[in-house]
Order: structure tokens, then C-alpha cells, then sequence
């Protein structure tokens, strides 16, 4: 990530240069070194790159057509991976935009961001309802919703209108748009204003697209905290959670954000995963459960980390995959139980390990 940037006048520049896109592919490249695509690209990494320069220079550059497939995370997922070439592309955009934008996100805001993650969006959570609580003596609610098909929802137009808040820069906006309109899942008729035809969404697989992601519900963000007055609200993702003292309230605040994600960014929440529950009852956020004076493990988690270590395991003994993977897959699983409650997890993984 690039630690500082330029003038507005100077985006374009910073974007396309040669060493941000050398450093654009080394950070792409972090983890993907085995893979047959990563390897050939790297095989000639010079003449790649100056290609790539040349063409965004001359504008001549164009998206490839994207690979379609789904994996299963722990639900189903239709993913959308780019070119290589395109990839460096997005990595580069990427490391500019996001000193650009990521200073305006609020604080409590978890996905895709340097020092957040689930882990302190846990945390955070965790001491917010012991705060609302006076040490777990008072009644908390908490408003958890999610948004339906989000991805496949953003409009591309209110996303470029967000964007070019901040980037006035003909030929850096020309780039974002090229990126953004690459891709689509469907369209519809805007019959609220001109009747202009609205294309929608963002593939899975974009890393700028996690940061269009962060960009489009930051307008959310905002409103909750500014408008509505909130003081106690964390989002990762589309997943988002309010805390009041009276459910009443929480009520209120859930029909004005309603209207303003249909408003706004033409956003619908999931009828089936918008809850109010009390804090005796588990708040469930980002894969853990605060309680009273404790987090566990989501169940569903729990589940999910024992399947994939036997697996894990079994794909070990068979020589599929290495000791050492095996080993990293296993230490990855540990950091996420250091944070919370896990004596009967640990149990079963030892067991699993022997």
C-alpha cells in the first residue's frame, strides 16, 4: 500500500507509472506464486509491465473478458477472476484510491481496510455493549441487518457519481469507469427519473471492488452516524449492527434506513437476515457471538473450522498438501480462537492433529 500520494493533478500519473505497478504486482502476487497463470505472467514480468504501462498511457488498454466459477465459503459464491493483467491493473488503482477515500470512512467501518478486520470489529463490538450495558447490568438491543444481493446490486452510475466526489481527474475517472462497466449482472430501467437504462454490479473477485464496496456504503455510514445520531454502529461488509438501549428507537432507526438505502443507492436489506435481539441473547457479528462478559465462536463457524482442518488433515496424510500447509492452515484457525472462548474447540482440533 502506498503510504503517501499526489495532487489531484496527479493521480493518472501514480496510477500508471512503472513502479506502481511493480509494486501493484508484488502485492498481488503474495500467496499466488504456485499458480500456473501467476508463473508465465512472471516469466516475462518486464515486457508485461511495459505493455501494460504503454497501454495505459495511450489509452489503449481494455479489460479481458472475465473467468466465471463458485466456490463454497461456506456458502455459495459466484465468483468473477480477471486477466492477470488486469488484476495488476486493479492492484495499482487500488493502491492510490484507497489513501484517497479511506480517510473519509468512518471509524467503525471493518471490510477491507489496514488495522480493522473481524477480529477488532469483534472487539469494538464487545466493549460497546459493555459500555451501553454499564458493565452488563442494563438491557441492550441490537439491530443486525444485511443487505440483499449486495454486489449484484450496486448501480454503477451512483457508484462513479461517489467516486468523482473526490477524483476530478479526467483520465483517472475514464480508468475507474473502464474498471467498473468491465462488468455487469444485470440491468434495469430507472423509471423514478429518465428512464435510462441502470447497470448493475461488481465482481467478487476485483480487490478495487472492495474498496467501490466501502465507497458506496460509506454514504450509509454517514447517515446513520450524522443523521440518525448513532453512536453505537459497526458495519463489515453489507452486515451492519446499531445498539440502542430501547428497541422502540431501533425500530424508528431501521424504517429511515430503509428508506434511505432505497433512495440513496437503491439498496433493499434481506427480509430473512434483519434482526433486533436482546444482549442476553447472543449478538452474533463478524463470526463471533458477544454475550455477557464473554464471545464464543459462532456454531456455524465452529463447524466450518473442523470440516476444513480434517480435510486439511486428510489432504496431508495423502501427500496432497505439505506438513508446513498444513501447518499455516492450522495456525490461521488458532489466531481466530484466540478471540474468544474456545476450550471446546481446541479439544477437537488437538484430536484432529494427532
Amino acid at each position: 500500500m502506498l503510504r503517501g500520494g499526489g495532487t489531484i493533478q496527479s493521480i493518472f500519473h501514480n496510477i500508471v507509472s512503472l513502479s506502481n505497478l511493480l509494486r501493484a504486482w508484488k502485492e498481488f502476487k503474495k500467496g499466488k506464486s504456485s499458480k500456473i497463470d501467476v508463473s508465465l505472467f512472471e516469466m516475462h514480468l518486464e515486457d508485461n509491465l511495459f505493455e501494460l504501462h504503454y497501454e495505459l498511457v495511450e489509452k489503449k488498454y481494455i479489460p479481458l473478458p472475465y473467468e466465471a466459477f463458485f466456490v463454497y465459503d461456506p456458502k455459495r459464491r459466484h465468483i468473477h477472476k480477471a486477466h492477470i493483467r488486469d488484476r495488476v491493473v486493479h492492484q495499482a488503482i487500488y493502491r492510490v484510491l484507497y489513501l484517497i477515500f479511506d480517510k473519509h470512512f468512518i471509524f467503525d467501518s471493518y471490510s477491507s481496510r489496514l488495522e480493522k478486520g473481524t477480529h477488532k470489529g469483534s472487539k469494538r463490538l464487545f466493549i460497546s455493549l459493555r459500555k451501553m450495558s454499564k458493565n452488563w447490568r442494563k438491557p441492550v438491543f441490537a439491530l443486525k441487518c444485511d443487505v440483499r444481493k449486495f454486489f449484484d446490486s450496486i448501480d454503477h452510475q451512483i457508484l462513479f457519481k461517489l467516486i468523482k466526489k473526490k477524483v476530478q481527474d479526467i483520465e483517472t475517472l475514464a480508468l475507474i469507469w473502464q474498471v467498473i462497466d468491465s462488468f455487469t449482472t444485470s440491468s434495469k430501467v430507472n423509471i423514478s427519473s429518465d428512464n435510462r437504462e441502470c447497470f448493475l454490479g461488481l465482481p467478487l473477485g476485483n480487490v478495487t471492488s472492495q474498496l467501490f464496496a466501502n465507497i458506496y456504503m460509506n454514504e450509509l455510514d454517514q447517515f446513520v452516524k450524522h443523521k440518525l445520531k448513532t453512536k453505537f454502529y459497526l458495519r463489515y461488509a453489507d452486515d451492519f449492527i446499531i445498539l440502542q438501549n430501547n428497541r422502540i428507537i431501533l425500530e424508528e432507526n431501521l424504517k429511515q434506513m430503509c428508506e434511505f438505502l432505497e433512495k440513496e443507492l437503491k439498496l433493499q436489506l434481506h427480509p430473512g437476515k434483519v434482526f433486533i435481539k436482546k444482549l442476553n441473547q447472543g449478538i452474533d457479528f463478524v463470526g463471533y457471538v458477544i454475550l455477557p462478559n464473554t464471545t464464543v465462536l459462532r456454531t456455524k463457524t465452529k463447524s466450518r473450522i473442523l470440516r476444513k482442518l480434517k480435510k486439511a488433515k486428510y489432504e496431508m496424510d495423502c501427500g496432497e498438501i505439505t506438513k508446513e500447509k498444513f501447518e499455516q492452515i492450522l495456525a490461521s484457525y488458532l489466531g481466530v480462537l484466540k478471540h474468544c472462548k474456545n476450550k471446546e474447540v481446541k479439544r477437537k482440533i488437538k484430536k484432529i492433529n494427532i
